[in-house]
């Protein structure tokens, strides 16, 4: 039972409250049931999770840190920065800050509960509980390699083509997308679905590791080479062995370990820093990122020549909204997966008309937050269009989609120009994406009836999906 492992080995908790009382106070509580790490501000919290022996499974953070405390932006952050290490880490908000701006943004970016403060301290030791179950579920779900992408649109059969395609590759693959679209699913695939998946599998998030640190995690150091290193120190390049490495975030990789990164590319060759040894790696590279690197390069943020040492194979994961029907194959899995402590439940015709219009800004994680959120208020219940709005993150896109505003008059797009919001890129790939969208549901998915539908032909519609997956 997932109480007895609490108790043998306690769960561990990150607090983070730039208030010394409701640290100490808390922290008196919470280190009875878990193994706790406390801090006071954003920065202390990373480096704190970066010098523990394992990541927390749990995070209890306030919004308001430092140095703008009347502000969410530095919770916000944080959040974020979390889940780039642990994305299966469960982070609860704790916070003053209750207006509904905050939660539904809170809650989309990833985190998985809001308690106000003050906290009834059983209601919160119950949701930490609740919350550390499902942690546990969502590990051993890992554990299980479960490879296969849940998806029958044509995007989704484009990437699992691909993956299929690129899995036994020695070269890197280079995986594209926005936020939330399951860039790390595709990697695990990857690996999973190659001749490798009996070694090591490793992910390292460029972004949240300090510059100075993130030279040591990938390529090690000697005992010694600098002030704190106590012992060797192997780096994730010689962890990994003959494995897969996962370089997430490569967008953010400081310009100083590009070259030292290419020289690994190139000819398997890098240092530990403090030796003049020379090492030789056997990994398999996989960078993933949610910009455009092409446009990094040309604003001089990222080396050309690694570019497209890295992007020799490239895979280009779609936005949910130009996923079709798979929102609802997503839907009902969450809800089996989730079955065990979040309760079923259904959607009426309205908020399933409403569920498939949606553009989810937040990808594939914003729709399984909506699952557990609606799940939780309405166990065993019909949920309306109404409920289901209240959920969603972007309030003005539900409403114009409940309006069915599909349309674009000559008034709106003369107010957009003078108010100086028009993007023409942004209309165009707006009417692309749904006329391709419509076109496939009209045709059961059928590419060459779509692409005939649409007078184009069967390449051009697939090259088409691909590049609309970018955005």
């Amino acid at each position: 039972m997932p109480e007895q492992g609490l108790q043998n080995k306690p769960a561990r908790l990150l607090l983070v409250d730039d208030d010394p009382l409701i640290l100490e106070g808390l922290g008196f509580m919470l280190r009875k049931q878990f193994d706790l790490i406390a801090a006071e501000t954003r920065q202390q919290a990373i480096e704190k999770v970066n010098q523990a022996e394992g990541l927390p499974s749990l995070a209890l953070i306030d919004l308001g840190l430092p140095p703008y405390p009347h502000k969410p932006d530095e919770g916000f952050a944080l959040i974020r920065e979390l889940l780039s290490l642990e994305p299966n880490m469960k982070v609860l908000v704790l916070s003053g800050q209750d207006n509904d701006v905050n939660i539904q943004h809170a809650l989309t970016i990833g985190a998985v509960d809001f308690i106000a403060k003050p906290a009834e301290p059983d209601l919160l030791l119950a949701r930490l509980q609740h919350h550390q179950r499902l942690h546990e579920i969502d590990q051993q779900r890992d554990k299980e390699k479960t490879v296969s992408l849940i998806g029958d649109s044509l995007a989704m059969q484009v990437v699992n083509n691909q993956i299929s395609q690129f899995a036994d590759s020695p070269f890197p693959v280079l995986i594209e997308g926005a936020s939330g679209t399951g860039k790390e699913l595709v990697a695990r695939a990857l690996h999973e679905s190659s001749s490798r998946s009996q070694e090591p599998y490793l992910a390292i998030n460029c972004a949240a590791i300090a510059p100075d640190l993130l030279e040591a995690q990938l390529f090690g150091h000697a005992k010694g080479a600098f002030t704190g290193a106590a012992s060797d120190h192997k780096g994730f390049f010689m962890e990994v062995g003959k494995g897969t490495l996962l370089l997430d975030e490569i967008g953010e990789l400081p310009m100083s370990l590009q070259g030292k990164l290419l020289r690994v590319l190139e000819s398997g060759e890098f240092y530990r820093i403090g030796e003049t040894r020379e090492l030789q790696s056997q990994a398999r590279i996989i960078a993933a990122t949610n910009k455009n690197l092409s446009e990094e390069v040309k604003n001089e943020n990222f080396r050309a020549d690694l570019y497209h040492r890295l992007s020799i194979l490239n895979i280009q994961l779609p936005a949910l909204n130009l996923r079709g029907d798979d929102v609802f194959l997503l839907l009902n899995t969450f809800i089996e997966v989730y079955a065990d402590t979040v309760p079923p439940f259904v959607l009426d015709d309205g908020a399933r008309e409403l569920w498939q219009q949606y553009d989810y800004p937040g990808n594939v994680r914003e729709l399984r937050n909506i699952v557990i959120r609606l799940g939780t208020k309405y166990p065993g219940q019909s949920v309306n269009r109404d409920q289901l709005c209240a959920e969603m993150e972007t309030q003005l896109s539900s409403t114009a989609l409940a309006d069915n505003a599909t349309t674009v008059s000559d008034e709106m797009i003369a107010e957009k120009i003078q108010a100086k919001e028009f993007d023409l890129d942004a209309l165009l790939s707006e009417i692309e994406s749904r006329s391709i969208r419509i076109a496939l549901e009209m045709n059961d998915n059928n590419v060459s009836k779509a692409a005939k539908a649409l007078k184009i032909n069967r390449t051009t519609l697939y090259s088409r999906v691909q590049k609309l997956g970018k955005h």
